[in-house]
């Protein structure tokens, strides 16, 4: 792991859809590493200084994705750090282009899990309804509309069901494996 803080300076992305777990992840992949942590959506609303929904509502999906694109250029240029993308990231080809730059890990889990956790958040509540429909549904088709991306982009796919030290150890196997190939 040692060679890990030392060697790596691409940044880490996670990606993978809401409620997998990649704030929680990264904050803790950033700490075992010694490297800062970035959230693409804390970015986001810091730059902003107002909800995605609220920008959603105001200026649309299009916006948010080309913002969203600027946010994801700006973490590129300061390499070394642990990214939560947004769970979006992946769905425009410049966005993947620039998460081929750094080391990608994907975060999937089942929709019952993630509507479940979805349904416990409040923080929830500020991000937009992306289909207008009932959440296991709108989980559902959209994790299957983005499963393949979040797939095509990563070296590995984490089990985001799992209790987070289990992620941690396998994201930690997975980065010590490519530090050394």
């Amino acid at each position: 792991m040692a060679y890990i803080r030392r060697t790596m300076r691409l940044n880490i992305y996670l990606v993978g859809p809401r409620a997998g777990g990649k704030t929680t992840l990264g904050r803790a992949l950033a700490r075992e590493l010694g490297r800062d942590f970035a959230d693409t959506d804390a970015l986001f609303v810091q730059k902003w200084g107002r909800s995605i929904a609220d920008f959603v509502a105001e200026r649309g999906w299009d916006a948010f994705r080309d913002e969203e694109t600027r946010i994801l250029e700006a973490v590129d240029r300061a390499p070394g750090r642990v990214v939560a993308c947004g769970g979006g990231m992946v769905l425009r080809p410049r966005n993947r282009e620039l998460l081929s730059r750094g080391l990608t890990l994907a975060l999937l889990a089942e929709p019952s899990v993630l509507a479940a956790r979805l349904a416990r958040d409040p923080a929830e509540a500020q991000r937009p309804s992306l289909t207008g429909k009932p959440l296991l549904e709108e989980v559902a088709e959209i994790l299957a509309e983005r499963e393949p991306l979040y797939r095509a982009s990563a070296l590995a796919v984490l089990d985001a069901a799992l209790p987070l030290e289990d992620i941690l150890k396998r994201a930690l196997a997975v980065l010590d494996s490519v530090s050394h190939s």
